[in-house]
Order: structure tokens, then sequence, then C-alpha cells
């Protein structure tokens, strides 16, 4: 029996050296777990980015009138003549020269043909005047007349010569009522409004129509005292339509007033002509707009990066340790994606991009790297915003 003792010793002592390991093995395991548990889990898979500096437009939104550049109001020329036709109606768009109205003309051409007839009437007799002052003129030396007889035939010689003036002048005025008996359109241009009306008689100076000249409208912008003087003739701006379109135009002139109640000051752009009936503008329309004053540098960060809480834009900074804080910035400027920050953000953070607008403030987040953007998506994006940036 005692030969086996030194293999049992030997047998035990593994077993008990296994346990050992077992249970240290148990144990690191155990541990591990724990740290495992202990250690938080990311709230989120984000992507960041930082701040770029880039050159954006400058531009400044006001609101305003659209207004007829130079309404001209056509009215009557002839008195007591009835209206027989009109021709144009509101909307239409006419040329310089062309008819608006006729009215009737049967009155004025029979004193016209009375006017011409006295006109004949008096150059007869004041050629027979003529013959007989020339007569006199002969016989002055004779004696054959005295001095008061050849004074009287060259008087009535010239009142003869004044009677004729006096008929052709009578007869001019009946060509010019005859002319004025046709309405006609002092410029090219839009007819805006009528008020003329078959068979009524009309007297000097009555208004029959108004029309826009040439069709053209303006722009009148109110703009605060303040950024009044940012505002200089030549400059170019955009006015937005009722239909969501735009309509470019040049400041022609800063009012030189401020209104004393509003501190305001009109600013007038010129539009282009507006003839058509589907026109994007018309008089009377209040617009919004803004013009394009420049350039300027500006620090900007993707849409996605800004989060709005509360009525007030934030971006998330992400710090060393993963976690992430809630920054208040205040944002301008827009073009396509970017939006501009003007403060609250320094250029060097990073800001979360993808998933700003589901995290909190101390939020753990796992950074990974932005997908690529194909070189032709991002100019289509860029080109596409391009075309509407806001007013800062």
């Amino acid at each position: 029996m005692t030969s086996f003792r030194p293999r049992t010793r030997l047998a035990l002592s593994g077993l008990a050296l296994i346990l050992v390991a077992g249970t240290a093995g148990v144990l690191a395991t155990g541990r591990a777990a724990d740290e495992k548990k202990a250690q938080p889990r990311p709230a989120l898979t984000v992507t960041t980015a930082q701040p770029e500096t880039a050159r954006m437009p400058l531009r400044l939104a006001a609101n305003g009138n659209v207004a007829a550049w130079q309404e001209a109001v056509i009215g009557s020329e002839s008195n007591g003549l009835r209206l027989m036709e009109v021709r144009v109606n509101v909307g239409d768009v006419v040329k310089k020269g062309d008819v608006l109205a006729v009215f009737d003309t049967a009155t004025v051409k029979a004193d016209l043909a009375q006017a011409q007839a006295a006109v004949q009437e008096a150059e007869a007799n004041a050629s027979a005047a003529s013959a007989d002052a020339k007569r006199a003129r002969t016989l002055k030396n004779s004696g054959a007349l005295s001095e008061q007889q050849i004074t009287q035939y060259m008087t009535t010689e010239r009142a003869a010569r004044a009677r004729v003036a006096a008929a052709k002048a009578t007869a001019a005025q009946q060509s010019l009522r005859l002319k004025y008996a046709e309405v006609v359109a002092p410029d090219s241009g839009i007819i805006s409004a009528r008020n003329a009306t078959v068979g009524a008689v009309g007297g000097v100076g009555m208004e029959m129509f108004r029309m826009i000249r040439q069709g053209r409208l303006e722009w009148r912008a109110e703009v605060t005292a303040a950024e009044l003087p940012r505002v200089k003739p030549g400059a170019k701006a955009e006015v937005r339509t009722a239909s969501g379109g735009t309509v470019r135009g040049t400041v022609r002139m800063v009012a030189p007033t401020v209104d004393a109640q509003s501190r305001v000051a009109l600013v007038y752009v010129d539009l282009p002509p507006m003839l058509k009936a589907d026109a994007p503008l018309k008089a009377g329309m209040f617009a919004s707009g803004q013009f394009e004053l420049g350039q300027s540098n500006a620090l900007s960060v993707p849409q996605q990066a800004v989060a709005v809480r509360d009525g007030f834009p934030y971006v998330f900074r992400l710090n060393a340790d993963s976690r992430v804080s809630q920054v208040k910035v205040s944002t301008g400027r827009r073009i396509g994606d970017r939006v501009e920050v003007v403060s609250g953000l320094a250029p060097d953070a990073q800001v979360v991009v993808t998933g700003a607008g589901f995290l909190n403030d101390g939020d753990l987040v796992r950074n990974v790297q932005a997908p690529a953007v194909p070189a032709a998506a991002q100019a289509g994006a860029v080109a596409a915003g391009s075309s509407r940036p806001l007013a800062r």
C-alpha cells in the first residue's frame, strides 16, 4: 500500500491546481463582465464636421408695393360731343398714336365747313379792299382823292386782311376739334383703367382712360433708416412673385427723405416691362424681395448640424471624451445646404452633423466618418441652393 502514496499525492496536487486555475478564470471572467456592464453605451452613431469659412452673398430683405412707373391720364379735349365708339378696354396693350375712342363729328364737320366758307368770303373781301387801296395809292399825287379817302381805303385793306386771319384761325380751331374727336394714345403701354362710356357727352378734361406707360412697373421697397446707406442706385434686386418665382430689377433711385412716422424710406426698383396678361407682377401687389449688396466671408456649418430648440438654434459640439455639448449659436445667411454661424461657435470646433436633431446635452456618441458625396451631386446641390439665399 505504501508504494501508491506518492502517486496519490501528485494526483491530489494536480487536482488542486486545476481547481485553483478554474476559480481564477471564473473570477476574471466575472470581473470583465462587470467592467463591460459598467461602461456606458453610446446613445447614437454620428458624423461630425468642422465649420468652414467661405464667401457668401450679402443681401438685405425688404417689403413694398409694386406700382406703375408712370401712369398717364388720358382725357377728353372735345366739349359737348357724344362718344360714339370705344376701341380699347382694360388690359389692352396699345402703341403710341393708336385710336382709343371716337366722338361724333357731324357737328364739328359742319362748323369746319362754315369756317372754311368764312375764310373764302374774307379772302374775297380782302382782295377787293386791296385793289381799292392800290388804286388810291396811284391817285395819291394826282389830287383826285382827298387824304382822308386814301387813308380810309388803306384802313379797309388792313381790316380785310385781319378778317382773313381771324377766319383762318376759326377754321384751324374747328380742324383741331375734328382732330380731338379721336382720342389717341400719348405713348405705348397698357390700359389700366377705363371710364369712357359709349353715348356719354363729356366736357373738356373728362378722364377717359389710365395707361401704364410702356408697361413699366417699379417695386417701392421700404428700407429702414439704419439700412438705407447700404443701398445704392444701380444695385440689383430680386422681387418674389405670388407664384414663388423671382423677378430681377435694378435700383433706380433712393428716396431723399425718410418718413417721420415709420422711419423708413422708399427705394425705387425698376422692373422689366409687364405687358402680358399673365405677367407675374401687377401694379398694386405687395411683394417681398431682397437687395444684392456684394459678398463677405462667413463661418458656416451644414444645415443638418443646426437643431432648433424652443425657437433658438443650437449645434452639438463633440468633446474629447466622446460626449456632446449643446451650444447656442446665432445664425445668418444661407446658401445651398450651408448656414452661416454669426456667433457662439469656435472655428476649430467639431460639430455633429448627422443625428444632431436626436441628441441632448451630455450624450455619449460614437463618431464615424461621413460617406463621400459624389462631386456631381454636390455641385447640383450648390447650384440649386444658390438660387434661394436668404437675407441676413
